[in-house]
C-alpha cells in the first residue's frame, strides 16, 4: 500500500471518530432542570379537569379572598364602612354576650389585707354581623390586639378589684377570632387582685368563700345581656392549682342583677371559690407551743416553796413566752373587732400560766404570815409544861417558850418526815379572863394550817381544768 493510500485511510478514520464524539457531546450537553425550578413549574402548571387522572396528587384549589395577600383585613371585614363605637344591633334588643373563664392560678390569699390574687383567661362570645365576611374554606380569622382597638368589644370590669392588669409579655395577651357569620371570640389573660370579706371568728379553723365579680361598666341589661356560656361548666380550673395554707374545695358560678340608683340594673357574673385552711401549720407554730408553756408552768408546783429563785423565774419566763406568742399571731392578722378562735385558746392558756404565778405568790405569802404569827405566839406563850388539853385527850409536855422555830415546826410530826406547818394558838373565853392572874387551866389548842396543801391541790386542779378546756374547745371548733 502506498503512502497516499495510508494517509487517506487515516484521515477517514479521524473524520469518523470526530463525528462520533460530536454526537456523544450533544447528548451529554442536555442537563436536567434544577429541583426548585421543576417544583415551581409543576405547581404553576394548570391542570385541566378533563385531562386529570384519578389518583393524581395535584388538585385545583378554588380562590379564597382571606388567603389573598392583596386583601387587607380591614377591607375584608369592612371596618371603615361601619361605626364600631356603637354596640351591635344598636337600638334593638340587648346583645347577648357569653362568658367563660379558665383559672390559671390562685396566687395569694391575704388575711391582713382581706383580698386575693387570681390569674385567669377571660373569654367573651358575641355576634356582630358587621364583621361577617365571605369565605369558602377558611373557617375563621385570628387577630391580635392591634385589631381589637378598631372594633367594638364588651367593656367588662372586675367589681371590688383593687389592682388588675393584662399581661403584655412578649406582646399584649389578647386574641380576637372572627368567624364568617360574624361570631366573635375575644380572649385575654389578666391578673386581678380583688377584695374578699373574710369572717375570721373561727381562725385558724375556718373556711372562707371568696368571689370574683364581672360586670359591664357602661351597658345596662337593656343593652347587654351578660351570661355564663355553658352554665357552671363555663368555669374551668387548672389541676395544678394549690395553696400553702388552704385547700381549694370547690369552684362554682352564679348570675345576679346589680342595681345602681343613678344608672340602673346591670348583669353581674360571680365566680365563687371555697377555701379550707390547713390547720397543721398553726398546730406546730401556735397551739403546741402554747400548750407546752402551760404545762411548763405546772412544774413549779413540784418545786419547794422556799426555792424562790427557782419558782419565780420559771413563772415569769412562761408568762413572757405566752405574751410573745400572742403578739406574733396578732401581728399578721387584721385588727378586727371580734374575738378569733385562736385568741380564745391563747388567752385562756395565758390565764393558766398567770394563775400558776399567782398560786406561788399565795403560797409564799401564807407561809410568811404563818411563820410570823407562830413566832409572835411563841414569844407570848409562857412555859406550858404540864398543862392539860381541855378535851382531856392530849397533854402538852414540851415547853415552847425558848425553842428554835425549826424545832417547833417539827412538833408532833410523823416519823416519815413529812413537813407540815402549824400554829399554836391560845384561845381564851373572854378578855377579862385573859387579864386575870388566876392560875387556872386555859383552853390551849393546836391549830394546823398546811400550806403545802395548796401545791398538792394545784397539781390536780390545773391539769384537769386545762384538759377540760381543750376538750370543749376542739369539740366546738372542729
Amino acid at each position: 500500500m502506498s503512502t497516499m493510500q495510508l494517509e487517506t485511510v487515516f484521515v477517514f478514520i479521524c473524520i469518523c471518530l470526530v463525528g462520533a464524539a460530536g454526537r456523544s457531546a450533544h447528548k451529554r450537553g442536555h442537563r436536567p432542570e434544577p429541583y426548585k425550578q421543576s417544583r415551581l413549574r409543576r405547581e404553576t402548571t394548570r391542570v385541566d379537569g378533563g385531562n386529570h387522572k384519578s389518583g393524581s396528587p395535584i388538585f385545583r384549589r378554588s380562590p379564597d379572598m382571606t388567603k389573598s395577600p392583596m386583601t387587607k383585613s380591614e377591607q375584608l371585614l369592612r371596618i371603615d364602612d361601619h361605626d364600631f363605637t356603637m354596640r351591635p344591633a344598636f337600638g334593638g334588643p340587648p346583645i347577648p354576650v357569653g362568658v367563660d373563664v379558665q383559672v390559671e392560678s390562685l396566687d395569694t390569699i391575704s388575711e391582713a389585707d382581706m383580698d386575693f390574687t387570681m390569674t385567669l383567661y377571660l373569654r367573651h362570645y358575641w355576634k356582630d354581623e358587621r364583621l361577617s365576611f365571605p369565605s369558602t374554606n377558611n373557617q375563621s380569622m385570628t387577630f391580635d390586639s392591634r385589631l381589637v382597638k378598631k372594633i367594638w368589644v364588651p367593656d367588662m370590669f372586675f367589681v371590688h378589684s383593687k389592682r388588675s392588669f393584662i399581661h403584655d409579655t412578649t406582646t399584649d395577651n389578647l386574641m380576637l377570632r372572627v368567624y364568617p357569620d360574624g361570631n366573635v371570640l375575644y380572649s385575654l389573660r389578666v391578673t386581678v387582685t380583688a377584695m374578699c370579706n373574710m369572717d375570721l371568728s373561727r381562725f385558724p379553723l375556718d373556711t372562707q368563700t371568696c368571689s370574683l365579680e364581672i360586670e359591664s361598666y357602661a351597658y345596662t341589661d337593656d343593652d347587654l345581656m351578660l351570661y355564663w356560656k355553658k352554665g357552671n361548666e363555663s368555669l374551668n380550673t387548672d389541676d395544678k392549682i394549690s395553696l400553702s395554707q388552704f385547700l381549694i374545695q370547690k369552684f362554682h358560678t352564679t348570675t345576679k342583677l346589680a342595681f345602681y340608683s343613678s344608672t340602673g340594673w346591670y348583669n353581674r357574673l360571680y365566680i365563687h371559690f371555697t377555701l379550707r385552711r390547713h390547720v397543721f401549720f398553726f398546730l406546730l407554730q401556735t397551739y403546741f407551743p402554747a400548750t407546752l408553756m402551760v404545762m411548763l408552768s405546772w412544774v413549779s408546783f413540784w418545786i419547794d416553796r422556799r426555792a424562790v429563785p427557782a419558782r419565780v423565774p420559771l413563772g415569769i419566763t412562761t408568762v413572757l413566752t405566752m405574751s410573745t406568742i400572742i403578739t406574733g399571731v396578732n401581728a399578721a392578722m387584721p385588727r378586727v373587732s371580734y374575738i378569733k378562735a385562736v385568741d380564745i385558746y391563747l388567752w385562756v392558756s395565758f390565764v393558766f400560766v398567770f394563775l400558776s404565778v399567782i398560786e406561788y405568790a399565795a403560797v409564799n405569802y401564807l407561809t410568811t404570815v404563818q411563820e410570823r404569827r407562830e413566832r409572835k405566839l411563841r414569844n407570848q406563850l409562857p412555859c406550858t409544861c404540864g398543862i392539860a388539853n381541855p378535851d382531856g385527850d392530849m397533854m402538852m409536855t414540851t415547853c415552847f417558850s425558848d425553842v428554835d422555830p425549826s424545832t417547833a415546826g417539827m412538833y408532833g410530826m410523823p416519823e416519815n418526815g413529812a413537813r407540815q406547818e402549824r400554829i399554836l394558838a391560845q384561845l381564851t373565853l373572854a378578855d377579862s379572863q385573859r387579864t386575870s392572874r388566876v392560875k387556872t387551866p386555859r383552853g390551849y389548842v393546836n391549830v394546823w394550817i398546811d400550806t403545802h396543801a395548796i401545791d398538792k391541790y394545784s397539781r390536780v386542779i390545773f391539769p384537769a381544768a386545762y384538759t377540760l378546756f381543750n376538750i370543749i374547745y376542739w369539740s366546738i371548733y372542729c
